[in-house]
């Protein structure tokens, strides 16, 4: 259910207004002050339209991708991501990197596995090809 609908039909009384709130996800007192106080803006998630604070700033993704276009082309992944950490100081997780330079086109993307075990036919059981009275279908 949207906000919205969660508003509406705890307004008209068809949902408790703790229902409501669960539904939404936050406690009852603290969605009705917010109603009260802000209005149907209060009821958004503030969170939304943030970006997230482990985010790598772009300057620093520039420079991760420069230096390996440039200085470490000739490198792997997990050679060029231990001369970041030792000689530039750059503290970025290996799945990171890895990611990132599979996503500018610099690394290529290793082949997916295949199938552990191929699957065959089941043989007939050993007692059904001697026997012709038996009907095996």
């Amino acid at each position: 259910m949207k906000l919205y609908e969660v508003l509406l039909r705890a307004s008209a009384g068809k949902i408790k207004w703790w229902q409501a709130a669960e539904l939404v996800g936050i406690s009852e007192r603290r969605w009705r002050k917010r109603l009260e106080e802000q209005g149907h803006k209060g009821l958004l998630d503030r969170r939304r339209g943030t970006s997230s604070r482990r985010r790598v700033p772009k300057a620093k993704a520039e420079e991760v991708l420069s230096l390996y276009r440039d200085k470490y082309f000739d490198l792997n992944v997990r050679h060029f991501h231990e001369k970041l950490r030792e000689e530039h100081q750059i503290g970025l997780s290996y799945t990171w990197v890895k990611q990132a330079l599979q996503a500018a086109g610099l690394v290529k993307r290793k082949a997916k596995r295949g199938v552990h075990r191929k699957r065959r036919e089941r043989r007939p059981l050993p007692g059904m090809m001697a026997r012709p009275d038996r009907d095996p279908g």
